[in-house]
C-alpha cells in the first residue's frame, strides 16, 4: 500500500502531517506544491486555535509492504495453544 504524507508547520510552529492512503500515484513535484499551499491557505483545519496546516514542508510517498507469519490457515496451531 502506498500513503500519500503531507507535512505542515501549525501556526504555532508544531508540524502536523497529513496521511492520505487513497492519492493518486505519481503525483508531481509542482502538483503537490500547488494543492499543499492551496490547503494552507484555506484555513480549513483548525483546532484549539490552531491552523494546523498553515505552512508546507514536504510531500512523500510511504510504500507499506506486509509479510504474513501467521494467518487464518493456521487456525490448527493456534487453537493448540488456547487448550
Amino acid at each position: 500500500m502506498k500513503t500519500l504524507s503531507l507535512t505542515f508547520k501549525g501556526s504555532l510552529g508544531k508540524s502536523h502531517v497529513l496521511k492520505l492512503n487513497y492519492a493518486k500515484d505519481g503525483l508531481d513535484k509542482d502538483t503537490l506544491i500547488t494543492q499543499m499551499v492551496a490547503l494552507a491557505k484555506s484555513n480549513a483545519f483548525q483546532k484549539d486555535g490552531e491552523n494546523i496546516y498553515a505552512v508546507p514542508v514536504s510531500a512523500k510517498y510511504i510504500k507499506t509492504t506486509e509479510e504474513v507469519i501467521v494467518s487464518k490457515d493456521d487456525t490448527k496451531a493456534l487453537k493448540s495453544v488456547q487448550a
